[in-house]
């Protein structure tokens, strides 16, 4: 193994210093350099091809980050901010333009990428989870299933999403939370059921949720039942249950409801977790279940393909083959969930559905390499994300 990545990961230092690039763009700048081709270019960044019809952007945080310093100007939509792929007129839709001299930034076009790509689909997965889920508490729990260096990046954006918690301790750390959790199969198979629901509810600090895992031997009422007269102060259970052994986990969830409605506890909550995604959310929820613990369809979300592109060289439009030339930005009416690309230098734009003005989307945040705004409080962006979500369906989000 290389001892310089023991883990094979890439250090900040590395993705600042270019060193997770693609060799042809380490090539075209040493073309570019020897030859003093310095030409001013207006770089977009928009998706031809999208998972969704709608998806939300994200990642400019780590976009700041990288180009700081940098001789460049940046353009943007702000994060969370749900557009489709194209507008009413068939134009892609930029969600992000660079301007400034290429050889300033072309050696980072593939993290600029990676990052965008990877945090809009975290961010849009999380959104399709949050419709589903309505309002019953959603926890990511996908960071095992990933590189252990992506649990800040995976949590962050899933909570911005509208994850109401996250279980990794550095992801809780970048949201400002506390991590949440209930706990693992092993400590049951080390101390049996009983007795590790009892410890738990001994040992744990008293904000911590008394939440009991069910299903490791028996059967999911029958604990449930056991672990309600165990622990007088039982927040919840949560079913794990393999599918293996799942049957039929609507009609389970609403037995446990009832026979813990019976015995008056009917306040104890009802948590699943194990291959999860939004269309099974959706079920569960009209099941009667209170909240789910979601993992791999979270940390693996299909990334938002977006592809950089020049459209203007030293003041002239130009483009490649299937996209759009010049300078664009683009405006939003809300209301009508309308999006019109207009060109850059227009200031406003009507909406044609309802005869407004409409909120021109992009935000200048860098200049000549320097950050022009602090970030935005996650909660504020989660908030924001949320309230915008009451505008749309699961099916707006569904291929």
């Amino acid at each position: 193994m290389n001892k310089e990545f023991p883990f094979l990961m890439a250090s900040e230092k590395l993705i600042k210093e270019g060193k997770t690039t693609d060799i042809y763009f380490v090539r075209t700048k040493k073309i570019l350099e020897k030859r003093e081709i310095k030409k001013r270019v207006w770089a977009e960044f928009t998706v031809s091809s999208s998972p969704y019809p709608y998806f939300a952007f994200a990642g400019i945080r780590e976009v700041l980050e990288l180009l700081e310093g940098k001789k460049v100007n940046l353009w943007a939509l702000r994060e969370g901010e749900i557009v489709p792929s194209w507008d009413i007129n068939g134009v892609f839709i930029p969600v992000m333009a660079i301007e400034g001299e290429y050889i300033e930034f072309c050696e980072y076009e593939t993290p600029i990428l990676g990052f965008i790509c990877h945090a809009s689909g975290i961010l849009t997965k999380s959104m399709r989870i949050r419709i589903a889920a309505k309002d019953k508490i959603v926890l990511s729990f996908g960071i095992r299933r990933m590189h252990p260096a992506l649990s800040p990046f995976i949590d962050f954006y899933a909570y911005m999403g509208g994850c109401d918690g996250v279980s990794s301790l550095a992801g809780a750390e970048v949201i400002g939370e506390s991590p949440r959790g209930t706990m693992p199969h092993s400590l049951i198979i080390l101390m049996g059921e009983e007795e590790a629901w009892k410890a738990f509810d001994e040992d744990m600090p008293q904000e911590v949720p008394r939440i009991a895992l069910i299903d490791t031997y028996g059967d999911e009422k029958v604990q449930a039942i056991k672990a309600c007269e165990s622990i007088q102060n039982l927040t919840g259970v949560r079913l794990d249950t393999p599918s293996s052994r799942r049957g039929d986990i609507i009609k389970i969830i609403r037995e446990i409801k009832w026979e813990l409605k019976i015995r008056g506890r009917e306040g104890i909550k009802i948590f699943i977790s194990g291959g999860l995604d939004e269309y099974e959310i959706k079920k569960l929820v009209e099941a009667g279940a209170d909240g789910f613990g979601v993992g791999t369809s979270l940390s693996n979300a299909k990334v938002i393909d977006y592809a950089m592109d020049i459209t203007e060289v030293e003041g002239k439009p130009c483009a490649k083959k299937g996209k759009f030339g010049g300078r664009k930005k683009p405006f939003i009416c809300e209301k009508d969930r309308i999006v019109i690309v207009e060109e850059f230098n227009k200031d406003s734009s009507l909406c044609p559905k309802c005869k407004k003005g409409m909120r021109s989307a992009f935000i200048k945040y860098m200049e000549d390499g320097n950050i022009l705004h602090e970030f935005e409080n996650i909660s504020k962006v989660r908030k924001r994300v949320i309230e915008n979500l009451k505008n749309f369906t699961l099916e707006d989000f569904s291929i």
